[in-house]
């Protein structure tokens, strides 16, 4: 720095001295006319000289002036224009202390402070679109004009998705829009973002499934420009909510039923409305059969609860099914006889095995299908049932089978038969003494996957129904 303002002192003496050296010429050049006017040629001849030595200090001058002041302002934008394309790392070289040094010295501290900013920037961005990314949830982006901008990995799958559907002219109310534009589910919400101007939150349906949505708008200066999604699909959480509040009105209206009647026929008890012990006694059969049937759902109610939390105890050992359906046969063999029901049993010659499982929960599952299977089948008609081996995925299982020949079950119910209180068909009745708690095949199921097994369910309207059951031979 001191090395610099010597140059700078040095080239001020050196312009002094210049000058001083032109002054002199010129006064001795006006004295020598003065002398020798008369002499022309000589007069031609100096004057030559004098243009000769001016041209040569103002080639140096303009020279020195060009690298001092003009060749650093060439080089401050050049650096500029570098700046400008991404080279933030760009700096100007600083060669003197004056005025020009100081400007070089400015630039070079805002190209490192924008330097600084845009890395933070992108820091910033990096992070954003890492969480973006990492979020499970759809995110998209639109501008003003509707066009999508933005979307993470989910929300360009969804977009995917729904552009391959195909909407009805109906839900159309604007021409066709092209795979970029807002998707028809989010139009009307998005409509009304940029007419409102303020969050909102809807669920909308698509097909099967069900999306929550939270649109919010984007500002700049009170103008709106865009709106950015997010949504998450809780169709999952809908049929959870749809199965409790279902839950719910059908225990309130199985329990209603009983209580009604235990109400009553105890009411008529109390008010002695029964006139002989006969009336007495079936007023008291009644209130007793109803009682075991309140009891029937609330042992249904705990068993299903606790089979769904995972809370099933099963007490494995082996299993002869062979014993276990004959013994099942038997007992229902005199109830099919007094409703006119032939019940066949159809079993291999060498006892079947299982090798792990819980003799009592298999045996509740052969009492509910065929329990089902008797209060849904007409009289002179038949109920097989039949066991065998059976191999699937080189694996071997036994394979139960019961196949009535009822009113069958309408192919838009059959996947919903295992849920809870879900009746086929609604005309369906239940008498008081072998009516069901409609929980039956749920508890079916979960002891079924329990044992690591499967049951599949076929059927036909009007001529009977078949359920197959899998279960593993070897201990899982």
């Amino acid at each position: 720095m001191i090395w610099r303002s010597v140059v700078g002192k040095l080239w001020i003496t050196i312009i002094l001295l210049v000058a001083v050296v032109l002054i002199m010429l010129g006064m001795f050049l006006l004295q020598y006319i003065d002398i020798a006017f008369t002499n022309s040629h000589q007069v031609k001849v100096l004057f030559v000289y004098t243009g000769i030595i001016g041209f040569l200090l103002s080639t140096f001058f303009a020279f020195f002036l060009s690298t001092k002041i003009t060749q650093p302002l060439i080089q401050m934008k050049t650096a500029a224009d570098l700046i400008a394309q991404g080279e933030y790392r760009t700096r100007v070289p600083i060669r003197s202390t004056d005025e020009i040094g100081d400007l070089a010295n400015t630039f070079n501290h805002m190209a490192s402070e924008l330097d600084t900013l845009i890395k933070d920037l992108n820091h910033e961005k990096d992070h954003l679109s890492s969480v973006l990314r990492s979020m499970a949830d759809a995110v998209i982006t639109l501008d003003a004009n509707g066009q999508v901008i933005l979307a993470n990995p989910p929300g360009q799958q969804l977009l995917k998705r729904w552009n391959e559907l195909e909407w009805t002219e109906d839900s159309m109310e604007q021409p066709s829009r092209d795979a970029s534009q807002v998707p028809e589910p989010l139009y009307e919400l998005y409509r009304t973002i940029l007419q409102d101007g303020r969050d909102m939150t809807d669920k909308v349906h698509v097909q099967s499934a069900v999306w929550s949505v939270v649109m919010a708008p984007l500002k700049s200066d009170d103008t709106i420009r865009g709106a950015v999604a997010v949504m998450r699909n809780v169709t999952e959480e809908s049929k959870l909510e749809k199965l409790r509040s279902d839950f719910v009105a059908n225990v309130s209206h199985e329990i209603r039923t009983p209580l009604s009647m235990l109400q009553g026929y105890s009411e008529a008890l109390l008010d002695d409305i029964a006139a002989s012990p006969e009336e007495r006694k079936e007023l008291v059969q009644v209130i007793h059969d109803e009682s075991l049937r309140m009891g029937r759902l609330v042992k249904d109610l705990l068993d299903l609860a606790r089979m769904e939390a995972g809370h099933i105890e099963l007490r494995y050992d082996q299993v002869n099914l062979t014993a276990l359906m004959k013994r099942v046969h038997r007992k229902f063999l005199v109830y099919a006889k007094e409703r006119g029901i032939e019940l066949i049993i159809n079993l291999p010659e060498s006892d079947l095995y299982l090798q792990a499982g819980d003799e009592d929960r298999l045996e509740q599952v052969l009492t509910n299908l065929l329990d089902n299977a008797l209060r849904h089948t007409r009289s002179g008609a038949a109920i097989k049932i039949a066991a065998q081996y059976g191999s699937v995925g080189g694996k071997t299982f036994a394979e139960l089978k019961i196949q009535d020949e009822g009113q069958g079950i309408p192919q838009e119910d059959l996947p919903y038969i295992f849920e809870r209180f879900y009746k086929a068909d609604k005309a369906r009745t239940r008498g008081a003494s072998s009516g069901g708690t409609g929980l039956g095949l749920a508890i079916v199921k979960n002891i079924i996957e329990a044992h690591r097994g499967r049951i599949d369910v076929m059927s036909v309207v009007g001529k009977g129904t078949t359920f197959t059951m899998l279960l593993p031979v070897e201990a899982q």
